[in-house]
């Protein structure tokens, strides 16, 4: 009997495990659609919070799982002297050694009977007089160089752009660099555009916003294959492996953009990127594979979702998505 029982303890503790594993892999794929998260690369700045938006006016979600490699914290060996702190003076180094040299070797000099000059006579005088010449010449080039303003380095002028929807499209675009609407950001942190996206490419990011969410909800790898990068590949499929084990899918449709607008656009190692905040709606649920009982979110209501996207491209190719991250959704 004792055997039996501590069986059965086990075959007991096994199923509750299992269930937690099941119901845990359920709420995390139901977070992810949530998009409580961040995954793929946005290149050198994967790790950099992107400029808040009037689409997304909360910071994004970090990016977690991203096959960049993080950068090193590391402080560098020699660090730079802050703008503004104060000089070392020059009596508190080199020049104060060597005029307190001069001065105390005249002293011993004269102490000993040999005069100013010392025990070389007049030529040991001469030498110390253009000595302290030389001290007095450097001292006023010191004080002359600290009435002078120092200014840090890349203080360059801020660019502005100012590019306007057309009447049929969701993006709003923003005159960036105006500071109208970001009063609350420092000036690296504001949105900038320095690739010059047209409204041709704010036509191709809603298109694949559309493309994308919906193959994702037909679990159509081959659609999703072409439309994005290999590694934001590779988490999708991941995602999809895991709600087909759990028995479930996520389905998608009716995917619509209300509103988009840029965040930033730069170029690096031959490759654009341009990552936007886009707010959108969709029939977004969670059913059983078999039977299509609803099993979370809406299957007949749209809701509403805002997320930042990235998107990249080599020139002359089209664009691809390259990384999702969660933001924070607008206020009612």
């Amino acid at each position: 009997m004792p055997s039996a029982v501590s069986r059965f303890a086990k075959i007991a503790a096994i199923a509750a495990l299992t269930s937690a594993t099941v119901f845990a892999s359920l709420d995390d794929a139901e977070a992810r659609r949530a998009g409580s998260f961040g995954f793929g690369s946005r290149g050198t700045r994967t790790f950099q919070a992107p400029p808040v938006t009037s689409t997304a006016p909360g910071t994004a979600a970090p990016i977690e799982r991203s096959m960049t490699p993080r950068p090193q914290t590391t402080a560098p060996a020699t660090a730079q002297q802050p703008l503004g702190a104060q000089r070392p003076g020059f009596f508190g180094g080199f020049g104060r050694s060597m005029i307190g040299g001069l001065i105390a070797g005249g002293l011993l000099g004269m102490l000993l009977g040999h005069g100013f000059g010392g025990g070389f006579g007049l030529l040991g005088m001469l030498l110390q007089i253009a000595l302290i010449g030389g001290a007095v010449m450097l001292a006023m080039r010191y004080f002359a160089n600290r009435r002078q303003p120092s200014y840090g380095v890349g203080g360059g002028q801020s660019r502005s752009y100012n590019m306007s929807p057309t009447n049929n499209s969701s993006f709003q675009i923003p005159t960036i660099g105006s500071g109208g609407g970001f009063g609350g950001q420092s000036r690296g942190n504001r949105p900038s555009d320095e690739i010059g996206l047209t409204q041709a490419d704010l036509d191709q990011f809603e298109e694949l916003l559309t493309q994308v969410q919906t193959a994702y909800g037909a679990e159509d790898y081959g659609t999703l294959r072409r439309l994005t990068t290999p590694e934001a590949m590779s988490y999708l499929a991941e995602e999809l492996g895991e709600n087909a084990t759990n028995g479930v899918r996520n389905s998608v449709s009716d995917v619509k953009l209300l509103q988009g607008d840029i965040a930033e656009a730069w170029r690096e190692e031959g490759q654009e990127y341009a990552t936007l905040a886009m707010r959108y709606s969709s029939i977004d649920a969670m059913v059983e594979r078999d039977s299509g009982r609803l099993v979370s979110g809406d299957d007949r209501r749209p809701s509403e979702s805002t997320e930042v996207w990235t998107f990249v491209r080599k020139s002359g190719a089209d664009w691809k998505l390259a990384a999702i991250q969660g933001a924070e959704q607008r206020a009612a």
